[in-house]
């Protein structure tokens, strides 16, 4: 499997949540395209973009565009695989987000967590990646405050953020963002994330065991080691991000960076299923619908961190990515709620 994955007790927990509100889920996961097979085992992964079409098949069934909200207040720790266990454990929630962040990819590797350590706060950036599918922002919200709940549970007390960040405009009922979050709202902000204080992050945990912690990370390593395997595509994407606002990057040139040859990088490439011009295409894709999502952020700006040579060829890759200009698919993005993705290009 060439693309992002996400692991099927995440998208286990999503179902589950459905079912509990009343959704048909049987009806919700065949308009997605997902085999309840999938679900049976816990090791299995799925598309990045099945759990997009899965949170936007909810919203059309459901009629509610708050759908991904409704998160029961009690989280189970397997759905974030064995770094929920190992979360529960920690001294702090510093510690256990750091280590979250670090491990993200056993529950996803089409997310990633950034921290921002402040005076006296500390803000959560949360990404997140679609592949060939626009993110309905049910699937952000419930990210967002299913962690935020995991928070609240290890914590033992009703953790209070400082404020939730949210990159789309502010729907005309805010009432079910403030009753699932608890604290003040920021729309069309320039990232989506939670800025928590630093006496909550730094707070000890009560489940705090080292005997137990220990156990977990060897247990997470163990995991990491069996799913990374051989592979080099996540390692490849990493110093493709990095080297992206540079310019265009050598498959040279990242293959020293790994202290590997040109001719045993795309060997292995191979091996996977896909190529170093794929690895970059799909990266560039998927960070120009974060980058775009963004309102206050030029496209030129975004051809730069792209590493385009100029706008002109950005604008090529959007047509064949989405099937629309960027200024399209920006309205597209910042009005797409629950409704159908336009028809995009698979490459």
């Amino acid at each position: 499997m060439g693309g992002r994955t996400t692991s099927s007790a995440w998208i286990q927990g999503i179902v589950d949540m459905l079912a509990d509100v009343g959704l048909d889920v049987a009806a919700i996961l065949a308009e997605a395209g997902i085999d309840p097979a999938l679900l049976a085992n816990p090791d299995s992964r799925a598309p990045t973009e099945l759990v997009s079409r899965l949170w936007r098949a909810a919203a059309e069934h459901s009629g509610n565009p708050a759908v991904g909200l409704l998160s029961p207040h009690v989280p189970k720790p397997g759905n974030f695989d064995i770094v929920g266990y190992a979360m529960l454990t920690s001294p702090n929630l510093r510690v256990a987000i750091e280590n979250f962040a670090r491990h993200l990819r056993l529950v996803s590797d089409a997310a990633s967590i950034d921290l921002d350590f402040r005076e006296r706060s500390v803000m959560l950036q949360l990404r997140l990646f679609g592949g060939r599918e626009p993110i309905p922002r049910q699937r952000m919200e419930f990210d967002l405050l299913t962690l935020l709940t995991f928070c609240r549970w290890v914590a033992g007390k009703t953790i209070k953020p400082l404020g939730v960040y949210l990159v789309w405009p502010a729907p005309a009922d805010v009432a079910p963002f403030e009753n699932a979050f608890q604290c003040p709202l920021h729309f069309e902000a320039d990232f989506n994330g939670v800025e928590f204080t630093r006496a909550d992050f730094d707070a000890k945990l009560p489940g705090f065991n080292p005997g137990l912690a220990g156990v977990h990370e060897s247990l997470v390593q163990q995991r990491l080691v069996a799913l990374d395997g051989a592979g080099v595509s996540v390692k490849i994407r990493e110093q493709i991000i990095h080297r992206l606002s540079g310019g265009e990057p050598r498959r040279e040139e990242i293959a020293r960076a790994l202290h590997l040859s040109d001719r045993t990088l795309t060997r292995r490439l191979n091996e996977e299923g896909t190529s170093f011009q794929k690895l970059l295409d799909e990266t560039r894709c998927d960070l120009a619908q974060n980058y775009l999502a963004k309102p206050n952020m030029t496209l030129a700006e975004v051809a730069y961190l792209l590493g385009f040579a100029d706008q002109s060829a950005f604008f090529r890759a959007c047509r064949r990515w989405f099937d629309s200009s960027p200024g399209q698919y920006r309205a597209f993005l910042g009005g797409a709620g629950a409704s159908r993705a336009p028809s995009l290009q698979r490459v």
